[in-house]
């Protein structure tokens, strides 16, 4: 793939960009099928070469091949990405993305918890260690996973790579790095604060590292995939809601905060979106709880 100088732009989104090593996995596996696709189909062998017809083609195979909308939505953002890049450097002329028509996305409203089932549910408390056999120390490393989630919204990326040192539990605010490396500060109340402590008191007479804030019972520092184990499995005792992932916390604690009066640009910075496009999704849920509202209590609805 020399010729489509893809190490080049992923080393470019990596470094000058600043995108997240997920997102970049991403771009490069749908620069991969998009190449593969054009090279066997058309036997083009440079960016330079492809047509608006020819990405079009390529849609139509992807919808053929019953993908989502959203997932075609995500592999042409990447192309744009891809050729915008190219057009700076002065790689390609034009790009062959321009006047495109993709399927129309669905409507996804964010998946969230009521909050009283959040409110009532002792998470990662409930059981006896006799019951499970887990140890006190993983019972409080789940409690604060669950609550971290919920009471600050972080994404679970950053939840992992949450740093002790910038943990402050006297202004009790939690600086973390967010998506192309922006920082943002999140206060968080006092019972967080206390299960914080209480479990970097367990970590010391463990003997762990304070590079970073959570590390399991062997000492291995938590990873993506153990976050989403606990989460499910937390989720379960409250919810029969299909998707039990830690995303649906973040959901949680944003529409929680509007339903109970947030103003929209305060969650905004708190959930560390770029936009405000992307926050306002969380009020379709607020105006839903409104017209439910309404129907109950007007005489007349």
């Amino acid at each position: 793939m020399g010729g489509w100088h893809t190490e080049r732009f992923l080393e470019y989104i990596r470094s000058e960009k600043r995108y997240s090593a997920n997102t970049c996995v991403s771009y490069g596996k749908d620069l991969s099928e998009f190449i593969s696709f054009s090279e066997k189909t058309f036997e083009a062998g440079q960016p330079g070469e492809v047509t608006s017809q020819q990405v079009r083609t390529w849609i139509f195979e992807l919808s053929k091949s019953k993908k989502s909308a959203t997932t075609i939505h995500r592999k042409i953002s990447s192309l744009k990405t891809y050729y915008k890049y190219l057009l700076k450097n002065n790689i390609v002329k034009k790009t062959p993305l321009n006047g495109l028509i993709l399927p129309k996305k669905p409507k996804m409203l964010p998946v969230f918890i009521d909050e009283h089932k959040l409110k009532g549910a002792n998470l990662a408390r409930n059981k006896k260690v006799s019951d499970d056999k887990k140890s006190p120390y993983t019972l409080v490393l789940e409690k604060l996973v669950m609550e971290l989630l919920y009471q600050t919204g972080v994404r679970r990326s950053e939840l992992v790579n949450i740093e002790q040192k910038n943990i402050d539990l006297h202004t009790q605010q939690l600086k973390v790095l967010g998506k192309r490396s922006k920082e943002r500060i999140i206060p968080f109340g006092k019972d967080l604060k206390n299960l914080i402590q209480e479990f970097i008191s367990l970590k010391d007479k463990n003997g762990f590292p304070e590079d970073f804030l959570l590390y399991t019972e062997q000492g291995k520092h938590v990873y993506d995939k153990w976050v989403y184990l606990v989460v499910k499995s937390e989720l379960a005792e409250v919810t029969t809601l299909k998707k039990k992932s830690p995303h649906v916390l973040r959901h949680s604690f944003a529409t929680h905060l509007l339903n109970d009066g947030a103003e929209i640009n305060a969650v905004k910075e708190l959930l560390g979106h770029a936009g405000l496009a992307a926050t306002q999704v969380y009020t379709h849920n607020t105006i839903e709880k409104l017209k439910n509202t309404y129907k109950k209590a007007h005489p007349r609805a």
